[in-house]
């Protein structure tokens, strides 16, 4: 029945979201933007992208363009404890860096 489970768990479609970066501004700011306005973000260009499931951070990657769509290429990805946990099966998944894994 165990290996029914973790099949079914296995075949799960979860959104993965890359993300960029994020930063806080009054909402005054976000009134008054419009076409054209820039908005700083507090990461540099050469930082790796976080990647989430469930709103929770299971890697990081790179940018990079695959054909005409982009792509991103995983630097780091946490351990299958770690990526199970996002789903909310588990605590303590949210920010588990000793968890992850360098590319061999």
């Amino acid at each position: 029945m165990m290996g029914t489970e973790l099949s079914s768990i296995l075949r799960l479609e979860v959104p993965i979201v890359v993300l960029l970066a994020e930063r806080a501004i009054a909402m005054g700011e976000v009134m008054s933007l419009v076409p054209g306005s820039i908005i700083e973000l507090g990461k540099t260009v050469d930082q790796d992208l976080d990647l989430l499931v469930n709103n929770r951070r299971i890697g990081h990657g790179v940018a990079m363009k695959v054909g005409e769509n982009y792509g991103v290429e995983v630097t780091q990805i946490g351990d299958s404890l770690l990526r199970i946990n996002a789903l909310g099966a588990g605590e303590g998944a949210e920010d588990a860096a000793g968890a992850m894994q360098q590319p061999q």
